[in-house]
């Protein structure tokens, strides 16, 4: 007669064969203490192997590797939140502050996404640095409407069909392309005292500012594709079709940004590669600038008259050296 070890030898009553995970380690359902399931699944791997080398060897090393399964479902946090789910755990992934949820749980909700799709792309967008919502696009797991409607779902934002949309073409012409090319947005009308304005994400604070400055309007952001607004733009402000509006505002930060260098806590990857190129093009030329100057202009209009020893090219050490060396701490040290 076949013995049954869950009851035999972990004195887990008759009932569901084989027991689920927390069943099997003994612990109450839906347990989340990670150290108690390992301390649990530690006491029973030793009391049944005292049964390895008996009559019941095979039964013994059958239960062993079930035990081990279910401890390293129960302490991988996804595998653990997968299987909860499947014994009927509601799981509340909802953000604290603004009550959402990820926009791939409305698309697992929705059928759309598998539990191990949900992770292929979460592992795809760290790896690639891109969005999750570009991550499923470039994956061809939806398209890039059903990916502007699931984060729309995730932001609260609506969603809209811009070729169903009729922007109001007073408000276009007071917003110049160069401005909606570079947020990718396109400014459709005023609704209820925001201008109602499509993005294909939140949209940041300098375009807020940029509008309220231009229209003394709040935003409303809604969401399209970036297809869709980029098609629209090319539509919409198509060479000599209007106007074009003053491309900075008096006081607004794409005008300071003209004048003022974006700080480095704000530069982009890209953009510090960049600043430090030109701060070591600024380094060899400070230095090698000043140097000919010294030689070629300054030793005989001012340093000869004064005296001075030749071939010392003091403004490339009093004036050279510094700029370079504050071009180097500023732009070319820093990490």
């Amino acid at each position: 007669m076949a013995i049954d070890v869950y009851k035999e030898w972990l004195g887990i009553p008759e009932g569901q064969r084989p027991p689920d995970h927390y069943q099997l380690l003994r612990l109450v359902q839906f347990e989340d203490d990670a150290e108690k399931i390992r301390k649990n699944y530690k006491k029973l791997n030793a009391h049944v192997r005292k049964y390895a080398t008996g009559q019941y060897s095979v039964e013994s090393q059958t239960l062993l590797n079930e035990l081990a399964k279910a401890m390293l479902c129960l302490t991988d946090e996804e595998l653990k939140q997968e299987y909860d789910q499947s014994l009927g755990r509601v799981i509340d992934d909802r953000d604290a502050t603004t009550g959402r949820r990820p926009m791939m749980s409305y698309l697992q909700d929705d059928g759309v996404l598998s539990a191990d799709q949900i992770r292929e792309v979460k592992t795809h967008a760290e790896r690639s640095g891109l969005s999750i919502r570009d991550a499923l696009v470039q994956m061809k797991l939806v398209d890039s409407e059903v990916a502007a409607r699931a984060l729309a779902r995730e932001m609260g934002r609506p969603f809209v069909d811009l070729s169903e949309m009729l922007p109001d073409d007073s408000i276009l012409d007071q917003i110049p392309r160069s401005v909606v090319r570079r947020h990718v947005c396109l400014p459709l009308f005023v609704d209820n005292g925001a201008l109602m304005i499509a993005c294909v994400d939140e949209p940041d604070q300098e375009l807020a500012d940029e509008i309220r400055l231009r229209l003394n309007l709040p935003i409303h952001p809604v969401l399209a594709t970036p297809l869709a607004i980029n098609q629209a733009i090319a539509k919409y402000y198509a060479a000599g079709l209007r106007k074009e509006a003053p491309d900075s505002v008096k006081g607004s930060k794409s005008s300071i940004s003209t004048r003022t260098a974006k700080p480095r806590s704000q530069m982009t990857e890209e953009e510090k590669a960049q600043a430090k190129q030109y701060a070591i093009l600024g380094m060899c030329w400070s230095v090698i600038g000043f140097a000919l100057l010294d030689t070629f202009v300054l030793y005989d209009m001012v340093y000869k008259k004064m005296g001075l020893p030749e071939l010392i090219p003091f403004s490339g050490i009093f004036l050279g050296c510094p700029i370079a060396a504050f071009l180097y701490m500023s732009y070319v040290h820093q990490k």
